[in-house]
C-alpha cells in the first residue's frame, strides 16, 4: 500500500468510525511541501514565534493537513439557536480530541515504517497576549491547498468551513496538492455576502477589521456556559453563512 493511500485510509476510517455524539461529513486531505515558501512567509509576516515545519521535525518533507467537517445537523443547530447550542460546543471538544487521536495513530503507524513525524495539539497552543499560534493547522491546510480564506478569517474548503483542521508533519515526500485558483468566499468573489459580519454577536468582525480580543472574550463566555464539556471556547456564528457546508 502506498503511503498516501495508507494515510488517507486511516483518516477516513477514524472519522467514519468516531465514537462521538458529534456526526461528521467525509474529511478532506491535502499535502504541502515542508519547503513551501509560504511557511517562511508566515514566520516573517505573523512573527518569529511562528514555527516552521522543520522546527517541529528537522527532517520534515511533507505537511499532511486534513479537515473534519461537521454534519449539516450541527450547522443547523447553531443557525437556529440564539446563543451557542450544546451541539456546537460539544462538536468543538469532540473534534479536537478526534484530531489528536488521528495524529497519534498516524504517528504510530508511520514509526512502524521507519518514517519520523511530528504534530502539534489541535487547539489551545496560542499566545493569549496577541492570540496567535506558533503552529496553525488552518494555515497549514491553506498551504496544502484545502481552501481559501474568507471574510470571516476562516479557511473555506470545498466542504465549507464548519469543522476543524488537523495536520501532521512527516519525513517522506508526497506530491503537493494543487492550490485553488479561485476564491471560495462570496464576498471576495463578488462582494455579495457579509453573512459572517452580520452574524457576529459582538461586532468583533467587521468587513475591514477583526477585534480578536473582543471575539475571544465571547468564546470564554460560551465556555462558562458549558463547564461540563471542558474548555469549549467556541462560538461559530461567523461560520454559518453559505460557506458553512460548501465552497460558494
Amino acid at each position: 500500500m502506498e503511503l498516501k493511500e495508507k494515510i488517507e485510509g486511516i483518516i477516513n476510517e477514524m472519522v467514519q468510525d468516531a465514537n462521538t455524539q458529534t456526526c461528521y461529513r467525509p474529511p478532506l486531505i491535502g499535502y504541502a511541501s515542508a519547503h513551501d515558501h509560504l511557511f517562511t512567509q508566515m514566520k516573517n509576516i505573523i512573527g518569529p514565534h511562528v514555527v516552521h515545519p522543520r522546527e517541529i521535525l528537522p527532517e520534515a518533507k511533507t505537511v499532511v493537513a486534513f479537515f473534519v467537517p461537521f454534519s449539516e445537523g450541527i450547522v443547523r443547530a447553531n443557525r437556529s439557536a440564539q446563543g451557542v447550542p450544546v451541539e456546537w460546543a460539544r462538536a468543538y471538544i469532540e473534534a479536537n480530541t478526534l484530531i489528536g487521536d488521528i495524529c497519534a495513530r498516524l504517528k504510530d503507524e508511520l514509526e512502524k515504517e521507519g518514517i519520523p513525524s511530528g504534530f502539534q495539539k489541535a487547539t489551545h497552543n496560542f499566545n493569549e497576549v496577541d492570540l496567535t499560534a506558533a503552529w496553525s493547522h488552518r494555515s497549514a491546510a491553506y498551504v496544502a491547498g484545502l481552501g481559501t480564506f474568507g471574510l470571516n478569517h476562516l479557511l473555506i474548503t470545498p466542504a465549507g468551513c464548519a469543522g476543524r483542521f488537523g495536520s501532521i508533519i512527516i519525513a517522506r515526500e508526497i506530491p503537493p496538492t494543487p492550490k485553488p485558483t479561485e476564491e471560495y468566499c462570496l464576498y471576495y468573489q463578488k462582494g455579495t455576502c457579509t453573512a459572517c459580519v452580520k452574524n457576529c454577536p459582538t461586532g468583533a468582525l467587521q468587513i475591514d477589521s477583526w477585534d480578536k480580543q473582543r471575539c475571544y472574550a465571547q468564546l470564554l463566555q460560551v465556555a462558562e456556559d458549558y463547564p461540563q464539556l471542558g474548555l469549549c471556547d467556541v462560538c461559530g456564528k461567523c461560520n454559518l453563512g453559505p460557506c458553512a457546508l460548501s465552497s460558494c
